[in-house]
């Protein structure tokens, strides 16, 4: 049985009076698995629920498929419902398809062929045939328990209620009964949210088996590259969004080329420009520039003048013309990518084989097990491990935020940035613009304009900050470390809550900066790419992590060993 598409038209959608669709289109045919992309605030949420029929569009339709699944980041559920309910909710077209086959079967049985409706039982039986073979309804029960194993929920009972389902495990849930069901259309908002390394892969194998439409609103680069077709960009563009063939590498190769493109678009416009304005200032009165008519010349001057006269009018006339329709057309200036400050903005730690912070049996009892670890003034660390290692915790105790058991010490005077994963700013009601300032002083504000940062934009710079996004406040606070580069810089899943473009554009500024980088971070992509040393904590276990030398590329997994001391927090 063919797969039916998923189609809108021109959609507008302005909740609460602004707009956030603005004549967006979109063909989804079967078997293309298309990666919604773009800052928060776009859209890439409010037109899911457009295409799930969750919200009415404002002006604009769509088509689909009336077996359309639909996850949206924060779903409804009854707290008394429980696992089992849904499941065989899940389960419930499948157990359809096959009572209904076994119903026609034994109808086919009893009537005759030469029976007028022998035949119009014969078209019913096929096409539900057809439909229990898309949904593949014989292997639904053992499809469910696959799921549930798949996505980390094996071991849990049938009998728990949903109220005592953490959030991730509830997500995890009607995840998999989506899944169960493979229904002809599938739109996932954040999907690989509360999912580990193993669950992520196994949800990125089952989707890229389903036959039918797929859309995917999601920050997970390891998750888009994976699976999908196309990528559409939702961030504004003179000609609405930008569809992109391919996976997220591939998108990434394209834009790469499309900057190349605009910047020697823009260089050679300036180039142009330039030229332009030299020609527009000729004077008609240069006629010949270093000499007058000689005695020959002197009976066809004023004639001659005349012409070179008009010629260079003309000429003055045609630049002026141009000057002005380039000007009025011209290409914008490429927005600044996000960069550590020019030099003499930098924070560099003084030369020294001492290391900025060094650890010694650093424990925090329940938080954070035993372990030794030095920072060197140019690191670049990654922290990994599970939910509960301790990552967040180790971040806090090499910033001095959090005392330690055991022997920690850092240099003196030594600079330190953090940027935790939960943003709180003390003064809520003061502006964007106003924090900015008075956060840095006026001077270094003046110096690092914030427009110039590429983390906000100008039109949310006037509002206060209790009233922006959780994205929009840990840009804010990444434009505060990146305005006064520490010499020690913290981050702490610094890509949670940032777009695709932007986590792109915050590693690679990593890289270029001076001083030490040290990152806790569960992001695949992220993972994959880094440059530096690598460590994992283990929850629950002693470890070590023995020092690189400046500039060395391993990956380290921290071995048992160690143990409790006396806290001794010293500064050297």
């Amino acid at each position: 049985m063919p797969q039916p598409a998923l189609l809108a038209h021109d959609i507008v959608r302005s909740p609460g009076g602004r707009r956030v669709l603005d004549g967006v289109s979109l063909t989804a045919s079967p078997g293309h698995r298309i990666g919604l992309i773009g800052e928060n605030g776009v859209g890439k949420s409010t037109l899911l629920r457009v295409l799930a029929g969750v919200d009415e569009a404002d002006s604009g339709s769509v088509t689909r498929p009336d077996d359309l699944g639909f996850l949206p980041q924060e779903m409804p559920f009854d707290a008394d419902s429980t696992v089992a309910a849904v499941l065989d909710e899940a389960l419930r077209e499948a157990r359809a398809d096959l009572a209904e086959l076994d119903r026609l079967g034994a109808e086919l049985a009893r009537v005759q062929e030469d029976d007028p409706g022998h035949r119009a039982l014969l078209d019913a039986y096929g096409k539900r045939l057809e439909q229990a073979q898309d949904r593949e309804s014989w292997d639904a029960d053992r499809r469910a328990a696959l799921m549930l194993a798949g996505l980390g929920l094996g071991t849990l009972e049938h009998d728990r209620t949903l109220g005592s389902l953490s959030g991730g495990q509830r997500g995890r849930l009607a995840l998999a009964a989506l899944l169960v069901r493979r229904p002809s259309a599938l739109l996932l908002d954040e999907p690989t949210n509360h999912l580990d390394d193993d669950a992520a892969a196994f949800l990125e194998e089952q989707v890229r088996g389903l036959p039918g439409v797929v859309v995917i609103a999601a920050h997970d680069r390891a998750f888009l590259d994976a699976v999908c077709t196309d990528l559409i960009d939702l961030d504004p563009a003179p000609g609405g969004p930008v569809r992109y063939g391919g996976n997220y590498t591939a998108y990434l190769a394209e834009k790469h080329a499309e900057r190349e493109r605009w910047e020697r678009r823009y260089a050679e416009e300036r180039e142009e420009l330039a030229e332009l304005r030299r020609s527009a200032g000729v004077t008609a009165h240069r006629l010949a520039p270093d000499r007058g008519p000689t005695d020959n010349e002197k009976m066809g001057y004023g004639h001659r003048a005349g012409r070179v006269q008009n010629q260079i009018s003309r000429r003055v006339r045609n630049a002026t013309r141009r000057l002005e329709e380039l000007e009025r057309n011209r290409v914008a200036a490429p927005p600044r990518p996000l960069r550590f400050a020019a030099a003499d903005l930098t924070t560099q730690a003084e030369e020294s084989p001492q290391p900025l912070v060094s650890l010694r049996a650093a424990r925090v009892p329940g938080r954070l097990a035993p372990i030794d670890l030095d920072v060197s003034a140019t690191e670049r660390l990654l922290v990994t491990g599970g939910n509960g290692a301790g990552k967040s915790t180790l971040l806090a105790v090499l910033a001095g935020h959090l005392t330690a058991d055991g022997d920690v010490r850092r240099r003196s005077r030594l600079t330190v940035g953090l940027l935790t994963q939960d943003t709180v700013f003390e003064r809520p009601e003061r502006t964007v613009r106003d924090t900015y300032r008075l956060s840095l002083g006026a001077a270094r504000a003046e110096r690092v304009p914030l427009g110039t940062l590429g983390l906000m934009r100008r039109s949310d710079l006037d509002k206060p900050v209790g009233d922006l996004s959780v994205g929009q406040r840990r840009r804010l606070a990444l434009a505060l470390l990146v305005a006064r580069p520490p010499q020690l810089l913290l981050l702490d899943e610094p890509t949670n809550h940032l777009s695709p473009r932007l986590c792109d554009e915050l590693e690679a500024a990593l890289g270029s900066g001076p001083g030490a980088v040290v990152v806790a971070g569960h992001d695949r992509w992220l993972r994959r790419r880094w440059r530096g040393r690598e460590i994992r904590l283990e929850p629950g276990h002693d470890a070590r992590a023995p020092a690189a030398p400046a500039g060395a590329e391993t990956g380290t997994t921290l071995a048992p060993g160690g143990g409790p001391g006396a806290r001794r927090d010293r500064t050297a």
